[in-house]
C-alpha cells in the first residue's frame, strides 16, 4: 500500500455500517453523508459486507491512487527486466497484458 493511499484513507471519516434495507429506507440521507460529510457507508446484505458508498470525489482519487500504484509497479518491473539483460524479456504491452489477464 502505498503512501499515498495510507495517509487519504486515514483522512476519511469512519465509515457508517447499515444493512441493505437500513439503505434503502433513506438512500439520499446515504449519498448526502458520502459528499457533504466524506463519511463512507459500509452496506451489509445478512450480515456481510457487500458494498460501500462513497462520494465520486473520492472514488476518482482512488482510482487515480490504484493507476499511478500500478503505473510504479509496472515501471519497477520494467526496470528489473532491464537490468537483468534481454533473455525473457517483454514489451510493456505484452506485460500489462499478463496483469489484465491474471486472476485476481
Amino acid at each position: 500500500m502505498s503512501l499515498m493511499y495510507t495517509c487519504y484513507i486515514h483522512d476519511m471519516s469512519s465509515p457508517v455500517i447499515e444493512s441493505m434495507a437500513e439503505v434503502r429506507r433513506h438512500l439520499a440521507d446515504v449519498i448526502d453523508r458520502a459528499h457533504r460529510d466524506d463519511t463512507p457507508t459500509i452496506i451489509t446484505r445478512r450480515g456481510r459486507e457487500e458494498a460501500v458508498v462513497i462520494d465520486i470525489r473520492e472514488y476518482r482519487h482512488l482510482c487515480q491512487v490504484a493507476e499511478r500504484a500500478e503505473e510504479a509497479w509496472l515501471n519497477r518491473l520494467a526496470d528489473e527486466a532491464e537490468s537483468d539483460g534481454p533473455e525473457g524479456a517483454v514489451s510493456l504491452e505484452e506485460m500489462a497484458a499478463l496483469i489484465r489477464d491474471r486472476p485476481t
